[in-house]
């Protein structure tokens, strides 16, 4: 299902903003709430039931330390919604409880098991409802590439002197990051479906080539300078360097002279 929503800033001077809200259901996160709270259900009734046992007795002689302990159960087991409680004494002033869990306030949160909410800006002509639904499951992908951009891209905080720099260097960066991506997604899809090879690892084990994996095999490559009669060749050590060569389409007979 998908409506709007306003957002408005922290200032009153800060203009609203009003995005689409896509309402998704999930059957395995409402199996999931649903299981947790089952068990906090199961637990908070342990402890009350002990606790109506004892009520009365030499710990809990008073209403006044019933309530407290009715409170620290209630938020401990964070049923303090549907919890609800009495307290009665007879004629010699003996306290004793009676508790239940309110049943329409349980149904209340059943029925929202599983719903969660997608904000986007992004209009609805350039993408449906699933498409976003889409997009967000594939943020790993987009997590990852931070981890890249921190892990084998080695960015590290840099001090320039002009703003023209920082654009500068970023879009340099982002340039690293691209080439570093395509890299592994050309040799993912040259795999085909399986998507994973041998030789990556000293095991050799089948597994998704990564774009650090790659590039740390193509790292060891070396180049025999050459000269007029005798071009340049690149020389080849491990096998699994000329697979990789090959996935990427990559003619290594191709060199080129450096440029002065």
């Amino acid at each position: 299902m998908e409506d709007t929503h306003t957002l408005t800033g922290r200032r009153k001077s800060d203009p609203p903003l009003t995005v689409r809200r896509i309402l998704v259901h999930s059957t395995a996160v409402a199996a999931g709430q649903q299981a947790a709270r089952a068990k906090r259900l199961a637990k908070a009734a342990e402890d009350l039931d002990r606790l109506t046992a004892a009520a009365g007795g030499r710990h809990y002689k008073t209403r006044e330390k019933i309530v407290a302990r009715i409170g620290v159960i209630a938020t401990k087991r964070r049923v303090t919604s549907c919890l609800r409680w009495h307290i009665t004494t007879d004629e010699h002033g003996t306290p004793s409880l009676t508790w239940h869990f309110d049943q329409d306030v349980l149904g209340a949160e059943t029925a929202v098991d599983g719903w969660w909410a997608l904000i986007t800006s992004v209009p609805a002509e350039k993408a449906g409802p699933a498409h976003v639904l889409i997009h967000y499951k594939g943020q790993g992908t987009v997590e990852r590439r931070y981890h890249d951009f921190k892990g084998p891209l080695a960015v590290a905080p840099v001090f320039v002197q002009h703003n023209r720099r920082v654009a500068a260097l970023i879009q340099v960066i982002c340039l690293a990051l691209l080439v570093f991506c395509l890299i592994e997604r050309q040799v993912r899809r040259a795999l085909g479906p399986d998507e994973t090879m041998p030789g990556l690892y000293p095991d050799n084990r089948r597994v998704r080539p990564t774009g650090r994996m790659i590039l740390y095999q193509l790292g060891e490559l070396t180049l025999r300078i050459g000269n007029v009669t005798d071009p340049p060749t690149v020389q080849i050590n491990r096998g699994v360097q000329l697979h990789l060569l090959d996935l990427l389409d990559t003619d290594i007979t191709q060199t080129r002279w450096p440029q002065t």
